[in-house]
């Protein structure tokens, strides 16, 4: 027994020298940077930097040390340059996702935006890039729908106060948005309204617990699975390690979808037809049936409908609230001005408004200045600002250095748009600079990725433009508006999977608040 055990030990301590030494000295990786030994030996010392919730400033202070490779895991290389985003995000590049999206299918079903392969990914994008097109999302239905949601909200601000945490009520907006957008007026909701069953979808979202239930979806995903199928008296106990208790963040929105759904899919082809109009459900809806080797079940389609529905929710509403929040501090009044002026500069007639008076979306499309706003905020506050991480099949050579194959490489907005070489003062927010000719405007745009690119890129950028230029013209045409409770000092803050993001300059932070009041001007 004790040769036994003695040889297990020497074979397991050879095995962990080996492991060291190759990690350390004759991996490919180890010709890379490492901001320490521990990053090129465990996935877990980046791990616990996901748990803290500094992932990405970490590694934008990595990067800023040690250049635009680094390595940050045994098999995790971390890129920042313009000719890496090439060759990894590029059309045609053959780099799939990882399998870290897969915390984001739904319903036991991938979609889009989690499924791994690109002819998957290009399958599904087929259905429906028509309904997300620019040319689609600034005429027609879609156009009327924004316009409505921007005159709702106006409303809503007369209504119950000038005074309000636009986290809120800009959520309000965007969910009312894409409800109708997905399902028609099967599933559409009316926060704007009032409607407080509507409201209460966002509850879960907002919940701080869900930064460490992301962290076990990605980092411990069967344990987390198991945890929350269990039932019965197994169920009674294994809520005692649960990360978060239920409901989890987006039950009750993915509740709502399901509705939505089955709504829809129990109407007659007359009342689909009536109600749904040109909704991303009735195009899914065309390629429905029941042989899922010949198209797509129910799941497929209610999936793809509640990820969408998840991702056109925070994402606007974040990025508004971060561009007027910085609109409104007391130091950027001169771009608020700007602002101002370019709107109210607007003639009145039925080509540049509704018979409401709201700014069309195919007038505000055109605004230099409110595309300026939108880019610089985008620039500092990507509502998905973190690492997207790939993989390839095979060896690739990427600035130099060897890359194996199923290597995880990534990528990040967060430090792209922080190059200090083409964004002057980066840190700083001025919508001047995408304005100004002595910048370095093409140079800009390539670093750009707010919206990612290739084949993956966002497939709601046009429909978040829209919302966003639409809203902030119609603002800024009646309102002037300025911080409350401090908050001209006072930073709001978003929540990213494991990150809470705001503006660092700014010596506190409040999670998903900020108060701001409109003036009539």
């Amino acid at each position: 027994m004790s040769i036994t055990i003695a040889l297990v030990a020497t074979s397991g301590l050879a095995f962990l020298v080996y492991y060291i030494c190759w990690c350390l000295f004759f991996s490919p990786l180890s010709r890379i940077p490492s901001p320490g030994i521990l990053f090129a030996l465990t996935k877990w010392r980046l791990a616990y930097e996901d748990y803290k919730g500094s992932r990405t400033r970490k590694i934008y202070a990595f990067h800023e040390e040690y250049g635009p490779a680094i390595r940050v895991g045994p098999n995790e290389v971390s890129f920042n340059s313009l000719s890496a985003l090439r060759t990894i995000y590029g059309a045609g590049s053959g780099f799939e996702r990882t399998n870290f999206y897969h915390m984001f299918s739904i319903y036991g079903r991938r979609n889009m935006f989690s499924f791994n392969s690109v002819s998957q990914h290009g399958e599904r994008k087929k259905i429906i890039a028509n309904s997300y097109a620019k040319s689609t999302i600034l005429r027609g239905n879609n156009a009327r729908i924004i316009e409505e949601k921007v005159q709702k909200y106006l409303e809503l601000l007369e209504r119950e106060g000038r005074q309000n945490n636009i986290f809120l009520t800009l959520h309000y907006f965007s969910l009312d948005n894409i409800t109708e957008f997905l399902y028609g007026h099967f599933g559409k909701t009316g926060c704007l309204d009032g409607v407080e069953k509507d409201r209460d979808l966002l509850r879960d979202v907002i919940a701080p617990g869900g930064r460490r239930l992301s962290w076990f979806a990605v980092h411990h995903p069967k344990l987390t699975a198991w945890l929350y199928s269990r039932t019965g008296f197994m169920g009674c106990i294994a809520r005692q390690f649960y990360p978060m208790q239920k409901p989890t963040p987006y039950t009750g929105i993915r509740n709502h979808a399901m509705a939505a759904f089955q709504a829809f899919s129990k109407a007659s082809p007359a009342k689909r037809v009536e109600h749904s109009g040109s909704s991303v459900i009735s195009k899914l809806w065309k390629h429905h049936i029941s042989d899922k080797e010949d198209g797509l079940d129910d799941l497929d389609i209610a999936s793809e409908c509640a990820d969408e529905l998840d991702g056109g929710t925070d994402t606007t509403s974040d990025t508004l609230m971060f561009a007027i929040w910085e609109l409104s501090r007391p130091e950027h009044k001169r771009f608020q001005q700007k602002l101002i002026d370019e709107v109210q500069s607007l003639s009145e007639d039925d080509a540049n408004f509704n018979a409401n008076g709201i700014p069309r979306a195919e007038v505000t499309d055109k605004l230099v200045y409110v595309d300026a706003v939108i880019k610089e905020t985008l620039r500092l506050f990507a509502p998905i600002p973190a690492s997207e991480p790939r993989s390839l099949s095979k060896p690739i050579t990427i600035d130099g250095y060897l890359i194996p194959a199923n290597t995880v490489v990534s990528m990040s907005p967060y430090n792209l748009h922080r190059n200090a070489r083409v964004f002057k003062d980066p840190h700083t927010f001025n919508p001047d600079r995408w304005v100004d000719p002595s910048q370095d405007l093409a140079e800009m745009k390539k670093l750009f990725w707010a919206f990612s690119s290739g084949g993956r890129m966002c497939i709601g950028m046009h429909l978040a433009m829209a919302e966003m230029t639409t809203l902030l013209a119609a603002i800024y045409r009646k309102y002037t508006t300025e911080p409350r409770d401090n908050f001209g000092l006072v930073s709001p803050g978003i929540t990213s999977r494991f990150e809470v993001f705001y503006d660092e300059k700014c010596s506190s932070m409040r999670e998903h608040e900020c108060q701001i009041e409109f003036k009539p001007q």
